[in-house]
């Protein structure tokens, strides 16, 4: 079993990165999970799409 993790700033790029990865390694996925992280710097909002894929 191995794992591999994604982390971007947009929604979008983390599916597309996830699914350049599904394409290349032709995985037997087990598992993911998802998570979002939110915080302030300054008086922007700042995103973190993360994913862990547990794949064989």
């Amino acid at each position: 079993m191995k794992v591999k993790v994604f982390d971007e700033g947009h929604e979008k790029d983390l599916e597309e990165a996830i699914n350049n990865f599904i394409e290349e390694k032709d995985p037997e996925i087990i598992d993911i999970h998802y998570s979002v992280g939110i915080s302030v710097f300054s008086e922007e909002q700042v995103y973190c799409f993360s994913a862990l894929v547990v794949y064989r």
